[in-house]
């Protein structure tokens, strides 16, 4: 009777234990790093009432008889297989995957723990939140993370250049001034009379005719008559009383009526006067519009006086003023004095005086007869040319009409400019700008500069950086790439490698047909930079990342385990011990 009551017992305390089991378990649900319990059972020892017996040839054999005594608890064994993980945010909210343990030290005792919520404390340790026990490195030393120190500067030894350098020439080019209207030989709008006279007009009478140039107001002509004859010459003399016209008698006794200025815009009309008491009919002059007429320039023959632009016609000593400016910015000042005895009254002498005031630049006139100026030297010029009339004389120039202007602009050989961002050995930081520029061979030579306040480039430039038809570098092994430069503050030079790419390769800089875009991919220098934010990578390594773009490993967690981690025993607070 009473074993009967010891083996129920042994049951019910067997299956206590159990259900605390699944209790702690349920109640850990919750619990970052927990690993759940699994209980089993043993049987008691048994009462044998009969032990087995063999068979013979008789009869067969016997089994044994029992009576359990109950049962007993087994084993409380926990699972350490990996659990979720779940992201919290926290840098240092760490989680274990796979079989390792976080080390943390007590001062006395190593305890160990999946739950890594973890931070720093006063000093920079990395500390378990819950206990404050320091955890540790892989090499069981307290973790110390140093958060305070910058990190240093490092000055650029290194600049990665990439992009295109034109292949189509642009430059150099010399400046050149246009003018924009070319000079002609220009013919006046011109009539002739058919009459020779002497004519006669009855004493008393007044006969007229009208003249107009150019569409203006018509102008009278009016010849009283005497009784006696009146001459081509008479009627000449009449209409040069006239403005902007002029008459004259030629050689067979007719009048010649023209207009002063030539040219293919000039026109000239002849209205006659009251019919019986015409002048036109009566020297037999056409009334039908007439115009002028242009040709091209007659080397040595044209006069500036036989130019559409003449609008009175200069007399000898009459001054055309000159003022220009040569390449280089001189000035000058001259005038040119027309006449036979005096300067010339060609256009060749006036083209040929003008073009002896310039040192650095040639005047000259192009197939189209426009004067034209260009600088001797490429490169920016500051030319100009303008004429203008002394005040006061007879002749005068519509030198509006030719006025010069810039039609190409001076610039130096075609280049390219790319800066970048440098930093000496103590952190400072410089701007380093690469002046590429195409010399006469098709070659390309890159000039370094620094602004001469904070440095000096002690090396000349780069020289023969060339490319094949392809656009690929080649030859860049023969090429001095490194430019040395002595910043201010600093003991020595310091020596910067360009990489501008591999011969036949398109990965640096190239020749293209296409526009220039030359730039710095990167460059190894930085300055100094305070810790700007903290992450833990996989391997359990902490880094820093710094201000000036660089990181660095801070430290890094160590990993305990164990061969038969079901041994730790638990300590509560997540912690389990040796």
């Amino acid at each position: 009777m009473a074993n009967s009551l010891f083996t129920a017992l042994s049951g019910l305390q067997a299956h206590q234990n159990w259900i605390d089991v699944i209790g702690n378990n349920l109640a850990n649900t919750n619990t970052a790093g927990f690993k759940t319990s699994r209980a089993t059972f043993n049987s008691a020892f048994s009462q044998t009432l009969r032990y087995a017996t063999p068979g013979n040839g008789a009869i067969g054999g016997k089994n044994p008889t029992q009576i359990g005594n109950g049962v007993s608890l087994g084993d409380i064994a926990r699972d350490f297989n990996q659990g979720a993980l779940t992201d919290t945010g926290r840098t240092f909210d760490l989680a274990m995957n796979g079989q390792g343990f976080f080390a943390l030290a007590s001062g006395a005792e190593t305890f160990y723990t999946r739950v890594g919520t973890f931070g720093l404390d006063s000093v920079n340790n990395l500390v378990d939140l819950a206990t404050g026990y320091k955890v540790l490195n892989p090499q069981g030393q307290a973790l110390n993370l140093d958060v305070d120190s910058l990190y240093p500067p490092s000055g650029t030894g290194n600049i990665e250049m990439v992009g295109n350098l034109p292949g189509t020439v642009t430059g150099p080019l010399a400046e050149v001034l246009t003018a924009s209207t070319g000079f002609t030989h220009g013919q006046p709008a011109q009539l002739a009379a058919t009459q020779t006279g002497p004519f006669t007009i009855p004493a008393g009478e007044t006969w007229t005719m009208s003249i107009a140039i150019n569409g203006g107001s018509p102008q009278p002509i009016s010849i009283v008559g005497t009784g006696g004859a009146v001459t081509s010459a008479d009627v000449a003399a009449a209409i040069n009383t006239l403005t902007d016209v002029a008459a004259s008698v030629n050689g067979g006794g007719l009048v010649e009526v023209r207009s002063n200025r030539t040219g293919e815009t000039v026109n000239m009309k002849i209205s006659p006067g009251q019919s019986g008491k015409d002048l036109a009919s009566m020297i037999g002059i056409s009334t039908t519009l007439t115009t002028g007429s242009e040709t091209p320039l007659i080397p040595g023959v044209t006069t500036l006086n036989d130019l559409p632009g003449n609008v009175k016609t200069y007399q000898d000593g009459d001054l055309i003023n000159i003022t220009a400016v040569d390449t280089d910015g001189t000035p000058i000042n001259a005038s040119f004095q027309y006449g036979a005895g005096f300067d010339g009254t060609t256009v060749d002498d006036f083209i040929a005086y003008v073009d002896s005031l310039f040192t650095d630049a040639q005047v000259s006139l192009n197939a189209t007869g426009q004067i034209v100026v260009e600088a001797q030297t490429s490169g920016e010029a500051d030319l100009l040319l303008a004429f203008t009339d002394e005040v006061g004389q007879q002749g005068r120039m519509d030198w509006t009409t030719y006025a010069a202007s810039e039609t190409t602009a001076g610039t130096g050989p075609d280049t390219v400019i790319a800066s970048t961002e440098v930093y000496d050995p103590a952190g400072g930081s410089h701007t380093l700008t690469m002046t590429f520029e195409r010399q006469d061979d098709g070659t390309w030579n890159g000039i370094p500069s620094v602004d001469p306040t904070v440095g000096t480039v002690l090396s000349g430039p780069i020289t023969g950086i060339q490319f094949d038809d392809e656009g690929a570098p080649i030859g860049l092994a023969a090429v001095n790439k490194t430019v040395s430069v002595q910043f201010s503050g600093q003991s020595g030079a310091q020596a910067i490698v360009l990489d501008l790419g591999a011969d036949g390769e398109f990965s640096g800089l190239t020749q293209f047909g296409s526009e220039a875009n030359v730039y710095v991919a990167q460059q190894d220098g930085f300055g100094s930079g305070e810790l700007a934010s903290i992450s833990v990578e996989t391997d359990g390594n902490i880094n820093g990342f710094y201000t000036n773009g660089q990181f660095r490993s801070l430290g890094e967690v160590g990993v305990a385990t164990f061969t038969n981690a079901e041994g730790l025993r638990e300590t509560g607070e997540n912690l389990w011990g040796r």
